[in-house]
């Protein structure tokens, strides 16, 4: 990833974790029954709020919504940039 983006303010890059492609028993996952992964990796953090400094760093392995962020392209990799507050825990 290059080191270009900077997050501004609250938000933060996330590398999402790769998706399943086979069960625990072996069976291959078809494309349409994927599941978007919920877990990801900090990958660039912004400075946060006056009032709110950020507590999660570069390197993180983080938990999110399902439906948290924007899907977003960089130098062919996808990545989400969302809020700090969309993060639920830090693993």
């Amino acid at each position: 990833m290059s080191k270009k983006f900077k997050p501004l303010a609250d938000r933060v890059l996330i590398q999402p974790a790769p998706v399943e492609m086979k069960t625990a028993s072996g069976i291959i996952i078809p494309d349409s029954a994927k599941e978007k992964p919920l877990m990801g990796e900090i990958i660039a953090v912004g400075k946060g709020k006056v009032d709110e400094p950020m507590t999660v760093k570069v390197g993180d392995k983080v938990l999110y919504g399902q439906y948290s962020g924007t899907e977003i392209k960089l130098e062919g990799e996808t990545y989400l940039i969302m809020r700090e507050s969309d993060v639920y825990g830090i693993f």
